[in-house]
Parts: C-alpha cells; sequence; structure tokens
C-alpha cells in the first residue's frame, strides 16, 4: 500500500483517522494524556501493523523481532546499567547483521564469486544463492532502533518502559517505508502527551496534498521521459537528448523523494506528530557540502552523528578526515541498495566532499561575483552522479557518459522518443524546474508582511490545494496494472499520464521531432484496481 493509491486514500487513511481521531479528542479534554491517549497509540500501532503487513504480511515478523530487539536493548544501554557498553556493541551488531543479510547477502556472494573466478576456482565452484526477499522499510526501522539504542547509551534519552509506545514509534505507518528517518529523541514526548487541533489537521491535509501533488503530478509524468531515454542505445542517444534525460530524472527522484517525506510530515502532523523536514530545495545549494545539508537531511544527520563524528569526524587533520568522508558516503551509497553503482555513487560524493574540505581556505576567499558558478559546479556533479545512481551497470553509466560528452551520436533533440513528449511532460517539466527552487516560498514571506494579502494567499492555497487533488485522482485513474514500471521505484503507470486530464492538442516540442497528440483518452477498464494495487520499493 503506497501513499499515492485509491486503497490508502479513500479506505485506509479515512478509516485511521475516523477512530484514531475521536480519541484523540478524548485526550485532548485530558490536556493530551490518559487512557485515551494510549488508546489512540495503541490504535496506530494496530493501524501500522496492517500498513505493513498489507504490502508483506510474511514478513512481519522481521520488523517486530527488530523493534523487541531494541526495546529489550535500550534497557541493557542504560547509564548505570553494569556491561552496558557490551549491550550496546551486540544489540547495533544484530541490527547491522539483519540489516546486512536480507541486504547485501547476495552482493557479498557475488563478491566471494567474482574472487573465486579470478583465482582460477581455486576453492571449487561458485556459490550457488537463492536471492533473499528484501522487507519493506528494513533500511529506515533499523536506523530508528540504532539511533534509539545510541541516543540511550549516551543518556540523551530515557528508556521508554511503554512497549506499546514503542512500537508505535518504530513501526508508525506515515514514516515506516519511506522516511524520514525519524529520532526517538524527537517524537518520544509525544507519545505521553500531545493534542490535535483543527489547525493541526488542515496543515496536516496541506502538506500531504502538497507531497501528493509532488509525486503524482510531477514525479510520476517525467519518469517516462527519463525511463525512454536512460533505455536508449548509446549510439542513438544526442548530448542534448542524453541531458535532459538526466535533468528530468533528477527532478523525478527529487518529488517523488520529497513528495512521500512531505505526506509523512503532513500525515504526522495530522496525528499530533512533529517530524523532522528532510528535503530543503536542495538543487538550489552552492557546493556539495551544501547539498548534503538539504538533500535526505535526516539520512545526512544519522550518518553525520552515529558514524562520521564517531570515527573522529575533521579533528585528526586533513588525510583523516577524507578517508572518514570516503567512508560514510560508501556506506551511505549501500545504505540505497545492494549495487556496484550505489557504492560509487556514494564515493562519488565522498571524494567531492574531501576535495571541498581540503580547497576550503581558498574557496572561503572567493569573490562574491564568483560565487554563482558554485551552483553551476554543484548542479552539474549532482547531474553526473544521478546518471551513477540511475544506470544499472558501470558499463551503462560510461555509455551514458559518453552521450552527454557529444561523442556516441550527432543531432539535437530527435533521439527522444516522440511518444513521450507529452504535453504533460512539458507542464510537469516546466513546473518541476520551478518548484525545485525556493521561489515559491520567498513569494510567500513577501506577501505575508501585508495581512490582506496573507489571507487572501491562505484562500488560495485552500484552493489550489483542492485542485491538485482533483488533479491528482484524476491522473491516478489513468494508472493501469500492466503499465511501464520505473527502472528504480517508480509505479506501474498508464503512459497517458496528463493526457487523461488536459483537452486535445499537440506539444509544442520544438527541436524534439514529432510528439504525439494529447487527447482525451478514454479510461481503462478497472482504472481502480491499478490505482489500488500499484506498488513501489522506494522504501527498501
Amino acid at each position: 500500500m503506497v501513499f499515492s493509491s485509491v486503497l490508502f486514500l479513500f479506505f485506509f487513511l479515512p478509516l485511521v483517522l475516523a477512530i484514531g481521531l475521536p480519541l484523540q479528542a478524548l485526550a485532548n479534554r485530558r490536556d493530551g494524556r490518559g487512557w485515551a491517549l494510549g488508546l489512540a497509540n495503541l490504535w496506530l500501532l494496530v493501524a501500522s501493523v496492517v500498513f505493513y503487513a498489507w504490502g508483506e504480511v510474511y514478513l512481519v515478523w522481521v520488523m517486530v523481532a527488530s523493534c523487541l530487539l531494541n526495546y529489550a536493548g535500550g534497557f541493557w544501554c542504560a547509564p548505570g546499567r553494569p556491561g552496558r557498553r557490551a549491550a550496546l556493541v551486540a544489540v547495533v551488531t544484530a541490527n547491522l547483521a539483519l540489516l546486512a543479510w536480507y541486504k547485501y547477502s547476495g552482493l557479498a556472494v557475488e563478491l566471494l564469486n567474482r574472487c573465486n573466478a579470478a583465482l582460477g576456482h581455486l576453492f571449487g565452484a561458485d556459490i550457488r544463492w537463492t536471492a533473499v526477499v528484501l522487507p519493506l522499510g528494513i533500511s529506515f526501522y533499523t536506523f530508528h532502533g540504532i539511533s534509539y539504542v545510541v541516543d540511550v547509551w549516551r543518556g540523551k534519552v530515557v528508556p521508554c518502559r511503554s512497549l506499546r509506545d514503542f512500537l508505535c514509534y518504530s513501526t508508525l505507518f506515515p514514516q515506516l517505508v519511506a522516511g524520514p528517518i525519524v529520532r526517538y529523541s524527537e517524537v518520544g514526548e509525544q507519545f505521553s502527551q500531545r493534542r490535535v487541533g483543527w489547525d493541526d489537521l488542515a496543515e496536516g491535509a496541506r502538506r500531504f496534498i502538497a507531497g501528493l501533488g509532488k509525486k503524482v503530478l510531477i514525479a510520476n509524468q517525467v519518469a517516462p521521459l527519463a525511463d525512454a531515454i536512460f533505455a536508449l542505445p548509446e549510439g542513438g542517444r544526442s548530448a542534448a537528448a542524453a541531458w535532459v534525460g538526466v535533468t528530468a530524472y533528477a527532478l523525478q527522484i527529487f518529488f517523488d523523494f520529497s513528495g512521500y517525506s512531505d505526506m509523512a510530515v503532513g500525515l504526522g502532523r495530522m496525528f499530533g506528530f512533529r517530524f523532522p523536514e528532510n528535503f530543503d530545495h536542495p538543487y538550489v545549494a552552492g557546493s556539495m557540502r551544501d547539498f548534503w545539508r538539504r538533500w535526505h537531511m535526516t539520512l545526512s544527520r544519522f550518518f553525520r552523528d552515529y558514524l562520521y563524528i564517531p570515527l573522529g569526524g575533521n579533528r585528526h587533520g586533513a588525510v583523516r578526515t577524507a578517508v572518514n568522508l570516503l567512508a560514510v558516503f560508501a556506506l551511505c551509497g549501500l545504505w540505497h541498495g545492494a549495487s556496484w553503482n550505489f557504492l560509487a555513487w556514494g564515493l562519488f560524493h565522498g571524494v567531492f566532499l574531501a576535495t571541498e574540505r581540503v580547497l576550503e581556505p581558498v574557496t572561503e576567499r572567493t569573490p562574491g561575483w564568483l560565487r554563482p558558478l558554485g551552483h553551476v559546479y554543484t548542479l552539474v556533479a549532482v547531474l553526473l552522479s544521478w546518471v551513477i545512481f540511475r544506470c544499472d551497470t558501470w558499463a551503462q553509466t560510461l555509455g551514458y557518459f559518453r552521450s552527454m560528452a557529444g561523442t556516441t551520436a550527432s543531432g539535437g533533440f530527435t533521439t527522444i522518443p516522440a511518444h513521450v513528449v507529452t504535453t504533460g511532460v512539458l507542464y510537469a517539466l516546466g513546473a518541476g524546474l520551478v518548484l525545485c527552487t525556493p521561489v515559491w516560498p520567498a513569494l510567500r514571506a513577501r506577501f505575508a508582511r501585508w495581512t490582506l494579502a496573507d489571507r487572501a494567499l491562505e484562500v488560495g492555497e485552500v484552493v489550489a490545494a483542492l485542485a491538485i487533488l482533483v488533479l491528482c485522482l484524476l491522473s491516478m485513474g489513468a494508472v493501469t496494472p500492466g503499465g511501464p514500471r520505473n527502472s528504480k521505484n517508480g509505479p506501474r503507470r498508464s503512459s497517458r499520464g496528463w493526457g487523461t486530464i488536459f483537452p486535445p492538442g499537440r506539444a509544442s516540442c520544438s527541436g524534439m521531432g514529432s510528439c504525439a497528440t494529447v487527447g482525451w483518452a478514454s479510461r481503462p477498464r478497472a482504472w481502480w484496481w491499478g490505482a489500488m494495487t500499484g506498488c513501489s520499493t522506494a522504501g527498501r
């Protein structure tokens, strides 16, 4: 079950709210405490387990075992307990072993077989291995558990005594499978006291709809363009097409991931929780270091606080700092997936960050008129890194780099498949390019200075949210079970996309070749089934 599905929007979420909000209202009368809040937490726990089990019921036990391990580990690692350092090592090792088994065992076997082949099969035949099914969200709830036990060991939080509340924290469905990474220190007190008012419901709903719009109206729409260009043979992909493709993918992954984060923050707010922000316009960063202050901020802070600083951070000289950065970002890359390309992606960022650290005394003296070059450099580096992230093999990556350099094909945009360059794709590209910059927040802050304008904007935001919701539902109606699937984590979707929303007409494609006409296509049969059963591996 994903947030952008009919099943979630019209069945699961209304049911959870219909039972959870009356319980929360009873808790509000008791200053956000008491038995009613306990029942509200219990209901959220039940709903979260159902949400998870809907995706893969046979692996619920992995999540429950991880939660119980960390719940007990919190008591074993508490200050004053004998042997608590050994307990911390044991609990963290168990968490990492569980993650490694399900996520990296296949990669480890592949590495062993390659080494054996390089040695002339000195150790006999290759290891035969059946792929292990990866549990949903294991990367997220494992990191939640590690942050909890480490914070308890450091004395930053006290162990949670309520098993119900700890299980609720660990499995809370808004952030279970796609983040953000929420530390217990950030929400622990909210399980014992919280209030939910109309303002929370309104702001949560607005934020959820904004995230839904990012996911459905931008990420899902530009995905076919990125998929089509990355699928082109190297000799048939012009430089212009290659740059358009990686730009489309950069918008896809940003609006997909930040959209899920916005939906999670909005859902949490509707239930009285304040989750940390996860994105802050990363594509306007002025350096790779600045990029990681803005991209997936909860993951960046996790690696900083629980790995980079314990390794020594930048306290032991330039060489040690560079090694620490490379180690951290190598693991960051592998956290995203068990692939050599993910490892290369992490090392790519690590090299840039280490280089920036070494050159920091020089760059700090850069004249102000040269600062825009930092934004250009960062954007180009990030786009290059997305090529590594998106491709499945290093050969594909090098081939795409050659295409971007213009050494494999000639021509302009004519190599872009015409059938994917629709009006909806162009609208989504335009909207994405604008919304990935802080233009709207800046305008919002400027208009907020005047009371009348601020009230008009509030009304406008409500109308815009309703319009976005309607457009999302219409777009979701175009989803079909047999549609193409994005190579990394996109849902199955129809190639019609916005074609069911916008009136007939030919997209303006100057220089792009002939484009397919976007018309009022009839809805496929059982459109609701496709929307209800669409799945995503984003949280794995």
